[in-house]
């Protein structure tokens, strides 16, 4: 068993070679170095063993009847099942024009007769170790490849169960928040002033903020998900109408936000929103108490893109956290109590790579925060 398990492992390997000596010569060599050695006298009976079984290796003669070594190299060559198994010339030929012609069939090295059986050993030994160095290269590739369609499959299918779950939950959360919305409304008539301030509001706001979650789960799943065709945004527009949608919590907050002379581009003009309603969004919520909001957004045009910035006086984010906070459900820990999900962010740098752009921010704590990003002006 200890020798069969040798040979295998040492390799297998054709000898074509029409002189009976030189074939026994370096069978039995090959042989007591633990190699599996078939022989063949001529270059058609060598393509029948190989139509066999596979060696690993070909030691190949040039000069025979009938079929030389150079026609039996070039049919090797054009078969896909045989094209890469390496070839070493064996020749009395010594010209360098029956050396260059033996590389461009499709051999890997030449070896000269009469040859050392020390050097055909090494020369034999190395190229059955760069050949399989070459398969263990070529077999972590298709594994690479392999779970690279598999990481891209799972995260369709966890984007999919993401939209499902969440648009599967919206309508039992619309029923219990407009239930509670009903016993509210009818509080003074059944009196339960009390047990509605103690119970029914917290499961109204409860589920308000499950809605919000959902919605913003359903936003960040549908990035990339049968994406849009880009088509031409003017940005001066998107950003009103953002400001129209969050017309609430910026009368509420008071805050001040300023624009002008943004770019048309290329782009998903609703993914677009997306970006300056979490931008604007996360700017009012992290803002300091008693201190007016202000929120400036500009753009400039680079070489082959446009820099946007949205610049804010709040509370500032600490440098510990500036590459967490574009993570999924990570949330800007500050003193300040926020009921965001850290979903927003990790939406705008999905929205942003997705238009082959980058997201990065530049902050100091109590001052104020800038989120730059940049967009391709040829998408």
């Amino acid at each position: 068993m200890n020798d069969d398990h040798r040979v295998e492992n040492q390799g297998k390997i054709l000898i074509v070679d029409d002189t009976p000596d030189n074939l026994r010569l370096l069978s039995t060599t090959l042989t007591e170095q633990g190699y599996d050695v078939r022989c063949a006298i001529n270059g058609k009976l060598a393509l029948m063993t190989i139509k066999n079984e596979l060696p690993d290796l070909i030691l190949l003669d040039i000069k025979m009847p009938d079929m030389d070594g150079y026609t039996v190299c070039n049919q090797l060559k054009s078969q896909p099942e045989t094209a890469e198994i390496p070839v070493i010339f064996l020749s009395a030929l010594d010209d360098v024009f029956d050396k260059v012609k033996a590389f461009n069939t499709g051999g890997i090295d030449y070896i000269t007769k009469p040859f050392q059986v020390e050097e055909v050993l090494v020369r034999v030994k190395n190229q059955l170790t760069i050949f399989r160095l070459k398969q263990q290269l070529q077999d972590k590739n298709k594994q690479l490849q392999q779970l690279n369609q598999d990481l891209i499959r799972s995260n369709q299918d966890l984007e999919q169960f993401a939209y499902v779950v969440s648009h599967d939950l919206q309508q039992p959360l619309q029923s219990i928040t407009g239930f509670a919305e009903l016993i509210l409304s009818l509080q003074s008539q059944i009196n339960l002033e009390q047990e509605a301030d103690e119970y029914v509001t917290p499961i109204l706001e409860e589920g308000i903020r499950m809605q919000e979650l959902i919605q913003s789960l359903l936003n960040y799943s549908r990035v990339g998900l049968n994406q849009r065709e880009f088509s031409a945004v003017d940005c001066n527009l998107v950003v009103a109408e953002t400001i129209l949608k969050l017309r609430q919590p910026i009368q509420e907050s008071g805050a001040i936000i300023t624009y002008s002379n943004l770019p048309t581009l290329h782009a998903d003009p609703i993914q677009m929103g997306q970006i300056f309603q979490n931008l604007i969004s996360n700017s009012i919520k992290y803002s300091w108490p008693n201190r007016l909001i202000k929120i400036n957004i500009n753009a400039e045009e680079k070489k082959d893109e446009y820099l946007f910035s949205v610049e804010d006086n709040g509370m500032g984010i600490d440098p510990q956290c500036h590459e967490k906070i574009f993570q999924f459900f990570q949330r800007l820990y500050t003193e300040k109590k926020c009921n965001g999900y850290g979903i927003g962010l990790a939406t705008c740098k999905k929205i942003i790579e997705g238009h082959q752009g980058k997201i990065w921010l530049d902050s100091q704590l109590e001052k104020g925060t800038t989120f730059y990003f940049t967009i391709p002006i040829q998408n």
